[in-house]
């Protein structure tokens, strides 16, 4: 892909950034989580998991909120990036394959790039939606010590991180295709926006119970 203008390359590198921080914190998070259960220290291993829940939630809540915003633009830009559609084979888990075998379906029925366009938007949104639930969830009955098969969770958590990192990269190259067809006039008012995006599901996330009573779950 083409190197972006001055401005665009700044709004994409301050975005990525802000997104990139939190994933390093949320995959280091997990894998202390990882390291401390192999090591037997149990309770730990269970406070970072939770941690790591947290800041999966954030990101997750700002890619989504980031899907929106770039839907709403979208609709009064001209001229839209051509996407790909997600690839099968790039998900581990049902949750990401079920989705890109949609999105491959309905890339190649939708006549138009830019109803697959956004359509691609709304699958990453509501994968990245979906994998946070999963990954809360997941996470909590490890906490709790709820987990009937607690190994099989641990494996599940890093399934998910996977596919989330899968439906994280293909927002970056979203982001950076849809700089390109961006016309200038509106870098400024689309980089404020980003900016200040209000992270609506951040709120409903940390509403959720993630406070279960910490139990060993091997």
């Amino acid at each position: 892909m083409a190197a972006l203008p001055r401005d665009k390359q700044s709004v994409f590198d301050t975005v990525i950034a802000r997104w990139e921080c939190l994933y390093a914190m949320m995959s280091l998070a997990l894998d202390d989580a990882i390291a401390r259960r192999m090591r037997g220290q149990l309770v730990c291993a269970c406070q970072q998991v939770s941690v790591s829940a947290d800041l999966f939630g954030r990101l997750a809540s700002s890619l989504v909120s980031f899907c929106t915003i770039l839907t709403n633009r979208g609709r009064h830009i001209a001229s839209l990036p051509v996407v790909e559609p997600l690839k099968t084979e790039f998900f581990r888990g049902d949750t990401g394959q079920s989705a890109a075998s949609w999105n491959g379906i309905l890339h190649h029925v939708l006549f138009g790039e830019r109803s697959r366009f956004f359509h691609k938007l709304r699958i990453l949104s509501s994968t990245l939606d979906q994998l946070d639930s999963e990954f809360s969830e997941t996470a909590a009955d490890i906490a709790s010590g709820l987990a009937i098969e607690p190994s099989a969770s641990w494996k599940m958590l890093e399934c998910q991180h996977y596919d989330f990192n899968t439906c994280f990269r293909e927002v970056e190259v979203v982001l950076k295709s849809f700089l390109h067809a961006l016309p200038a006039r509106h870098v400024a008012s689309f980089a404020a926006e980003l900016k200040s995006a209000p992270e609506a599901k951040l709120l409903r996330a940390r509403a959720r119970s993630r406070t279960r009573p910490y139990r060993v779950s091997a």
